[in-house]
């Protein structure tokens, strides 16, 4: 049997590309004259309930980064509901990468990112 594969909300992915979109391009002027902004924002692109399959969690990546399944220590049993997350890097405004970090009761147990995050 395979493992399940799970996949994030693509309108909550597309919102925190827009917001990060928006961000910059309402202050493109004060960003230019600013030393101290380097252009880097991580959004927020929703949560996901998973569930712990033989060790680990797969999840289809958004933009492109494709399957990745997450290695979940062994103290965590199969079976046991996580909580998986994502953020979206982006540059300015342009999407760079992808940070996903998996929690169980409340506790981060793996974090990982794709890209320039």
């Amino acid at each position: 049997m395979a493992d399940q594969v799970y996949e994030f909300d693509n309108d909550a992915v597309a919102a925190a590309l827009e917001a990060a979109r928006a961000h910059y391009a309402d202050k493109a002027d004060a960003m230019a004259e600013s030393v101290t902004e380097d252009g880097h924002l991580a959004m927020a692109a929703g949560c996901i309930s998973v569930t712990v399959e033989n060790g680990k969690v797969c999840i289809n990546l958004p933009l492109g980064f494709g399957k990745y399944c997450f290695p979940i220590p062994s103290i965590i049993p199969n079976g046991t509901a996580a909580e998986a997350c994502l953020h979206i890097c982006t540059t300015w405004g342009i999407p760079t990468g992808v940070k996903v970090t998996i929690s169980v009761a409340g506790k981060v147990i793996v974090s990982k990112s794709f890209g320039k995050c």
